[in-house]
């Protein structure tokens, strides 16, 4: 311990190495303040949901419980669902940047109002929001550099390297333990702002110390790779603009043509696609006998079947069931979408197999639940809370009872997965 010792107060003294670890501990503690931030203003977006609701349900209950309509309620209510952050979503955003977390929704066609905000495949490998996976992966390999590329070669360039080896203790003994004492410190910069901020999130230990293990897992590659351009005996500036050149094929120019190779070997047409599709077959509707639009409804769902006729009138169960016709008519369309999807993110995900900066950048967002697998998750649970709003609908359209302020209490509650694992009902009608 002593020698590591000798070697802390050694390394302290070099004012660049000092800066390096603490601009990179400040660039951490800063990506984990904005993260935090990020995930708390999305927490606080969910809170306030049942104040608005309550404020939109109001005026329309009002309205409706004058004709005692159930189409009207079903038109004019907008039920919400929510997607809540995980305790280690603040490390990982993710798809959380890019994809709604909250989603207002009417008994109407789902398709089209899942898809207007349409969702892509995450780009694992290319720069996203300014967060603690964004530090690790881009950035940590850059302060790995400025700390190893002369490690060696300075004392050699210094005319001391003969010395050290010749020392007690010195030679390969030496150069591990001022490496070991880099990697440490550049891992205490990162690991301990992380575990600070992940205990005041809630974030469990396993989940904290499978992070931690990838942190340290992370910095051993990039300080093999500057071991072994160490081992070429180059001059400090050559080994720092070769290790530089790897750090920008590895983190940009690899993953980001892996990801157009990928994009066109599974070619997945984009969302808004099967949104226009749903609604270009609910304005057919229009043009079509009404009664083909009834027998088309009953031959799915037959437990409506016993219905009355329509009339000459305009009626509500008409309406809605030409839109569940929609859905059903891209049903094909969504389920090539999703498989398309969950190609590509199989694709990228096997590919950090052998690219660690994607490997590491997917892992963080698989365990802070903000991948592709929770976009889809959620929307999973939205088209299960629909499939029940829209059985509480027909109960009244089909059957011809009048819907009046009391049956909008009555209507079905989202249920959202909690953190920890089990289902939360919403707090609002």
């Amino acid at each position: 311990m002593s020698l590591f010792g000798h070697e802390l107060r050694l390394l302290l003294r070099q004012r660049l190495t000092v800066i390096a670890l603490g601009l990179l501990a400040a660039l951490t503690v800063a990506a984990l303040v904005a993260g935090m931030a990020e995930v708390a203003r999305q927490r606080a977006a969910i809170a306030a949901i049942p104040a608005a609701q309550a404020q939109d349900i109001g005026p329309i209950a009002a309205w409706v419980d004058k004709e005692k309509d159930a189409g009207s309620a079903a038109y004019y209510s907008f039920h919400p669902t929510w997607d809540a952050p995980s305790p280690l979503a603040f490390a990982a955003l993710g798809m959380r940047d890019v994809s709604p977390y909250i989603l207002r929704v009417r008994a109407l066609g789902l398709e089209a109002q899942i898809y207007d905000g349409d969702t892509f495949n995450p780009e694992l490998a290319l720069p996203g929001r300014f967060d603690f996976a964004f530090v690790l992966v881009f950035l940590a390999p850059l302060f790995v550099i400025a700390l190893f590329h002369d490690l060696v070669s300075a004392e050699r360039e210094a005319g001391r390297a003969r010395m050290l080896e010749a020392l007690p203790n010195g030679g390969r003994a030496l150069w591990r333990r001022r490496t070991w004492l880099r990697l440490m410190l550049l891992w205490a910069a990162l690991a301990v702002p992380f575990v600070a901020a992940a205990t005041i999130e809630g974030v469990g230990f396993a989940t904290i110390l499978i992070v931690l293990l990838s942190i340290i897992a992370y910095l051993l590659f990039w300080t093999g790779l500057a071991a072994l351009v160490g081992r070429l005996r180059w001059s400090s500036v050559a080994n720092a603009a070769t290790l530089a050149a790897s750090w920008l094929v590895l983190v940009l120019v690899v993953p980001t043509l892996a990801n157009v190779a990928i994009n066109q070997a599974i070619p997945v047409n984009q969302g808004a696609e099967i949104a226009l599709a749903q609604r270009e077959a609910v304005n057919r509707a229009w043009d079509i006998p009404r009664d083909d639009t009834m027998r088309r409804f009953y031959a799915h769902h037959p437990e409506w079947a016993d219905s009355p006729p329509l009339g000459p009138e305009f009626h509500y169960k008409w309406y809605l069931a030409f839109h569940q016709n929609g859905d059903e008519s891209v049903a094909g369309r969504v389920r090539a979408y999703r498989a398309g999807l969950e190609a590509r993110d199989a694709a990228g995900r096997a590919f950090g197999w052998v690219l660690p900066s994607v490997g590491v950048q997917a892992l963080l967002t698989r365990l802070a639940r903000t991948d592709l697998d929770a976009q889809l998750a959620y929307q999973d649970r939205i088209r299960e809370f629909h499939g029940r709003l829209r059985t509480f609908y027909y109960g009244y359209l089909f059957r011809d009872r009048p819907f009046g302020t009391a049956d909008f209490a009555r209507a079905p509650r989202f249920m959202d997965v909690t953190p920890a694992g089990g289902r939360q009902p919403s707090p609002v009608m």
